[in-house]
């Protein structure tokens, strides 16, 4: 491939700034926040489930809570009919009196242990509250810094954003200047190792740090100026310079 010398030496240019871009791109993937965030989306989910399980357990005593005191009222209710009964004098039958007395403490033993299970139920329930209060203060904690850390990548975004389309702009101007079969396999080789050319400084390949041997850097010097050169270890296209030793 032929090209010439002006349009090689864009390429290092070239290459500058997609060595920018690569730096941007890396930076992009490794944010601090975006680790953060994953994180504090674990720890939000389980908070969420922490607490839709705390007010279902809350619901689940409300409805036991209720029950009791549907049971409590019944057997007050019964009792109060039977002391009615018992205090209207309907009832002449001492044995019928007897069973009537016995069935009110009867029924007022059962109500006040109605009331034991209520009152347990209530401080159960109570304890629940307090545990959903508890629960939420800190999912919507965690889900504040949640979105503060988003906020915070959000705005790492922004200024990598921007300074990408600065640098873009960059590369479409020097892109202009380059042959398109010579863009075509520096692309092809930055693809494949991650920089397409390389400067030849003071004998030695930038791009893999190998110094040339003797004869390698005489079938340079014996090259046209606007041959198209690779690097025989990294097989990038090396650039030469008049800082290449040549």
């Amino acid at each position: 491939m032929k090209a010439a010398p002006q349009a090689q030496q864009r390429l290092l240019d070239l290459a500058k700034l997609d060595s920018v871009l690569d730096r941007l791109a890396h930076r992009r993937r490794t944010l601090p926040e975006l680790a953060q965030i994953e994180e504090l989306s674990a720890r939000l989910a389980r908070a969420s489930t922490q607490v839709i399980a705390a007010e279902t357990e809350v619901s689940d005593l409300g409805r036991e809570q209720a029950k009791a005191e549907s049971d409590v009222e019944a057997v007050r209710a019964r009792a109060d009919r039977d002391q009615k009964r018992l205090d209207s004098g309907q009832v002449s039958s001492p044995k019928d009196l007897a069973n009537l007395q016995s069935e009110i403490a009867s029924l007022k033993r059962r109500q006040a242990d109605l009331e034991e299970v209520v009152l347990e139920i209530m401080e159960r329930r109570e304890a629940a509250d307090a545990r959903v209060t508890r629960l939420i203060a800190e999912r919507d904690e965690v889900a504040a810094a949640r979105a503060a850390a988003e906020d915070r990548r959000d705005a790492a975004f922004a200024e990598i954003d921007k300074e990408q389309a600065e640098v873009s702009g960059g590369r479409a101007a020097i892109t202009a200047d380059i042959p398109a079969d010579l863009l075509s396999l520096y692309e092809k080789l930055r693809g494949q190792y991650g920089v397409g050319a390389a400067m030849l400084y003071g004998g030695r390949c930038q791009g893999c740090k190998v110094s040339l041997s003797i004869a390698d850097l005489n079938a340079i010097r014996a090259a046209a100026p606007d041959e198209v050169l690779r690097c025989e270890e990294c097989r990038r296209i090396l650039v030469r310079t008049p800082e290449s030793g040549l």
